[in-house]
């Protein structure tokens, strides 16, 4: 049964850190692409990341160069280490899967995955 989890989330205040985990279950991250998404309340679910199975990452505008992806295939969990936090960056965040090598050109639509986490909430606060 394919499942992800998501762990992690906080309160931080804005410039502050926090890593993000997605442990997968059910399949490996030889074969499943991973991605990382955000839902702050009354906006649409937003694509933050994604995470090929060779490593290769892709980012938001609104998060490049802020945040980081990357994948533990030994522990079958991917991390989003979040630096320099904003009060826009407050949402909930879902990691999400589907069984490709490659994150599509379009990985940041939610309706590219059919399996989701259950969210972290991500707070920051000035």
């Amino acid at each position: 049964q394919v499942q992800v989890v998501e762990s992690g989330g906080g309160s931080v205040h804005t410039w502050g850190s926090l890593r993000l985990s997605c442990a997968a279950s059910g399949f490996t991250l030889d074969y499943h692409v991973i991605a990382w998404f955000r839902q702050a309340p009354g906006k649409k679910r937003e694509g933050v990341s994604c995470i090929g199975t060779d490593g290769t990452t892709y980012y938001s505008d609104s998060v490049k160069g802020r945040f980081t992806v990357s994948g533990d295939k030994a522990k079958n969990t991917v991390y989003l280490q979040m630096n320099s936090l904003k009060v826009e960056d407050t949402a909930v965040y879902y990691c999400a899967t589907t069984p490709s090598y490659y994150c599509s050109y379009g990985w940041y639509a939610p309706a590219e995955y059919g399996y989701w986490g259950q969210g972290t909430q991500v707070t920051v606060s000035s």
